[in-house]
């Protein structure tokens, strides 16, 4: 850059700008909150947890509830179905709860303790399955009863009991099922199904089924 000082020209460097400060980044609000769901009913810490429940689940003899009434210690419980299929419960006496879902015995609870408690809020938890059992007998490794809480099919009991023995025919086990009071069979080869083939022959067990492994 040149500059007329007087009569002389005077070479100048460029003005250099000065230094800027580091921009600072405006501050963030505080976060919000996010909303909280409104309180449930009945608090959950007062719920025991139960089992998951298997697909159609119904209540049956041995099974395990706890009966949990909210704000009434006195009437919450925890009971045993009994081989007739009903269970006690403080004031009502018996109720009967074999065959019925738990939602099911949750109203029928609710509706029957209306005699003595106003507007009743009832929670029904299956603490253990001991209704719902398979059964296989013969030559396996561990015979005996077996509980059905999720899906199960002929082979994986077969594992379950610890396998055939070495003297088993394996090709002429049997599954025994009871529908509608009558006995139905179905075989099994279990050498075809394990080695892939007619694979519809290992099917998915029900509650009571027996396998007989010759």
């Amino acid at each position: 850059m040149i500059a007329l000082v007087g009569a002389q020209l005077v070479a100048q460097a460029p003005a250099t700008p000065a230094a800027q400060p580091p921009a600072t980044p405006a501050a963030k609000p505080p976060a919000t909150p996010a909303a909280q769901p409104p309180a449930a009913a009945t608090d959950p810490r007062t719920i025991p947890s139960g089992v998951p429940l298997p697909p159609g689940y119904l209540i049956g003899p041995e099974d395990v509830l706890s009966i949990v009434y909210w704000k009434d210690k006195d009437m919450s419980t925890e009971v045993a179905v009994r081989p007739d299929g009903r269970i006690s419960v403080p004031l009502l006496n018996d109720i009967q709860a074999a065959g019925l879902t738990p939602e099911q015995l949750r109203e029928r609870l609710t509706e029957d303790s209306k005699k003595y408690i106003e507007d009743p809020s009832v929670t029904v938890v299956v603490k253990v399955i001991n209704s719902r059992k398979v059964f296989i007998t013969g030559e396996v490794g561990k015979p005996g009863p077996y509980p059905l809480v999720a899906p199960m099919t002929v082979l994986q009991l077969i594992a379950l009991a610890g396998g055939l023995r070495d003297y088993a025919q394996t090709k002429k086990i049997v599954i025994v099922r009871t529908e509608n009071g009558r006995q139905t069979t179905y075989k099994f080869n279990y050498k075809d199904v394990s080695a892939g083939r007619k694979l519809q022959q290992n099917i998915e067990l029900k509650p009571n089924d027996t396998i007989v492994v010759p």
